[in-house]
């Protein structure tokens, strides 16, 4: 995600260096984006919206079976 726009955003990583590629961060950022995906699918709930409930369920399974 990070490098996903090469926009303003490119210049902020520029300055800010390159990114943490540890055991330790590879784990941190996969914890954070579950907790996106938990969230994004508490919102579809909210929302009514039945069917990105049900693709959130593929989208989370994608990333727990990401192997270090």
């Amino acid at each position: 995600m990070i490098t996903a726009k090469s926009d303003e955003r490119q210049a902020l990583w520029e300055t800010y260096g390159p990114t943490d590629e540890s055991e330790a961060a590879v784990w941190r950022q996969k914890i954070y984006e579950a907790r996106h995906l938990g969230a994004v699918r508490l919102e579809r709930h909210r929302l009514g919206n039945h069917g990105g409930v049900r693709s959130s369920y593929s989208s989370m399974a994608a990333v727990l079976a990401v192997e270090d």
